[in-house]
This record gives structure tokens, sequence and C-alpha cells, in this order.
């Protein structure tokens, strides 16, 4: 029951995460002009802090990194690169196959997502927050 649970509120941040990531991008994108390329990278490092702060408060309350918060974060956001190379990957192939969504990156970044969400639960669970807290 316990993993139902966190793979739930884990889908609720990746869903933050999703808005936050295809939020920026397209902002990016459509009123500042960047390179949907380069706008995905800002947009995915934000979402992934984000999401850090959703699953450590939410997702793994229960669980422990036993790192400061610094470090959690950081060590959050090395785990994050496997997902986040296979999210960019798919995001980069949806532009390609799909040049009219050079304007509508948010659709590709959904795409991305997706694939993503399944090495970066496995990862955080784990890696990161493997262990159970403890009552003291």
């Amino acid at each position: 029951m316990r993993l139902r649970h966190e793979v739930m509120l884990f889908a609720v941040g990746g869903l933050i995460g999703f808005v936050v990531d295809a939020g920026i991008v397209q902002t990016l994108v459509t009123f500042v002009h960047f390179n949907p390329y380069v706008g995905r990278v800002i947009s995915f490092l934000v979402a992934a802090t984000v999401t850090w702060w959703w699953n450590r408060s939410h997702t793994f309350a229960a669980r422990h990194s036993g790192r400061s918060l610094g470090t959690e974060w950081l060590h959050w956001m090395a785990l994050m690169s496997g997902g986040a190379a296979v999210n960019y990957a798919a995001y980069v192939v949806c532009l390609i196959a799909f040049p009219a969504w050079h304007r509508w990156p948010a659709l590709a970044v959904g795409v991305g997502s997706v694939f993503a969400a399944f090495v970066n639960f496995a990862s955080a669970r784990m890696l990161l927050f493997r262990r159970a807290k403890t009552g003291s």
C-alpha cells in the first residue's frame, strides 16, 4: 500500500513539474523568443527543483536521504539527470519529427515527461530516499 501511495504522490509531483516545465519553456519560446532547445534546459532546472521540494515534502516524507538540504538537492539533480536524458531525447525527437512543435514545445515536454517518469521514480526511491524515517 505504501508503494502505491508514493507512486500516486510522485505522479502529482510530476504533474506539478510538468506544468512548471512546460509553462516556462512555452513562455520563453513564445514571449522571449528563446530557442526551444536552450529554453528547455532552463525550464528543466526549475521544474526539477520544484519536484525535489514536492517529493521530499510529500512523496517521500516517511523516508530520508541522510543528507543536508543542499547535498540532497545536488544528489536529486544528479539522479534526475538520467530521467532528464530520456526526457530531453524524446523532446528533441518530437521537435524533429513535428517541426510545428517548435512553436508549441510544451507538447514535446509532455511526451518526454511520460518516458522519464519511470526512470525518475525508480532512482529517487531506490537511490536517494531509500531509508525509512525512524521515530527519533
